[in-house]
């Protein structure tokens, strides 16, 4: 089955830019509603997280008050602020935690948005829900390849930020090809993005640069709220990438489909 999907890289079908940018137009309006309701649920899955993550820093503030309270009292004040260090390094950790169940909610449900444009762009009916990656067998698989893209953009952060523009690509069509193919596993979803990304590292660096400016462009336009709707048009020329690229079997949806809704 792995080599089924490399096969599929291997062989895959030239793409082009125009063609792909005015398809992706094409089906923005219609799946732009769809885009901001996925967006809207992203954000209401994560607002608990956000809170979370401020209770360390009310306790800060807290420890602060007591310092400041017996800052007269000479000594008084040591054990405050060595417990303000400690607090403040389980808040770094805190931070990072969250940040991590933050992007593997995101991953999941942008994974279900690809499957959601594949599905108006062929006149199919929808049959998924917008959590059907985030529960069941596929759940440790998102969280798994959530910090691998998290590691992947520190590692690359770190060597001097340039990296990042090459790991850019295989990290954006890593999304979708697990949209379609989450049956494979982690690493070989990874080794996949990477191998696809490096046939065609240009155009798809292209394409996603320029869908982004331009879905922050018309948003910023629009009352700056427009990028609400907008922010969406970004994973369009990445879905038509997978699909002229890759392409899809005649029978791979509906025996997907089929299993997920069971």
């Amino acid at each position: 089955m792995t080599n089924t999907l490399f096969e599929k890289i291997e062989n895959s079908k030239a793409i082009d830019f125009g063609d792909i940018f005015n398809k992706s137009i094409e089906l923005f309006k219609k799946v732009w509603l769809q885009g901001f309701v996925h967006l809207l649920i992203s954000m209401l899955v994560m607002l608990p997280l956000f809170f979370v993550m401020y209770i360390p820093v009310i306790a800060l503030a807290g420890i602060s008050g007591f310092e400041n309270s017996y800052e007269s009292y000479g000594d008084y004040g040591y054990p405050s602020e060595e417990l303000s260090v400690g607090l403040m390094f389980l808040f770094i950790i805190l931070i990072l935690i969250v940040s991590m169940i933050a992007s593997a909610l995101q991953f999941g449900i942008t994974a279900h948005f690809y499957r959601v444009c594949k599905q108006v762009d062929l006149g199919l009916p929808e049959t998924s829900s917008y959590f059907m990656f985030l529960k069941g067998k596929y759940l440790g698989k998102v969280f798994t390849l959530a910090i691998a893209i998290f590691g992947i953009a520190i590692l690359a952060a770190l060597l001097c930020y340039l990296p990042i523009l090459y790991v850019m690509v295989p990290l954006q069509l890593l999304g979708v090809i697990f949209a379609f193919n989450p049956e494979y596993s982690a690493s070989d979803l990874i080794k996949a993005s990477f191998k696809l990304g490096n046939k065609i590292w240009g155009v798809c660096f292209g394409l996603i640069l320029v869908a982004y400016i331009l879905s922050q462009l018309v948003g910023t336009i629009l009352c700056f709220v427009g990028v609400f709707f907008t922010a969406s048009f970004v994973y369009m020329p990445i879905y038509f990438i997978y699909k002229d690229a890759l392409g899809f079997e005649d029978d791979e949806f509906e025996n997907k489909e089929t299993l997920f809704v069971k």
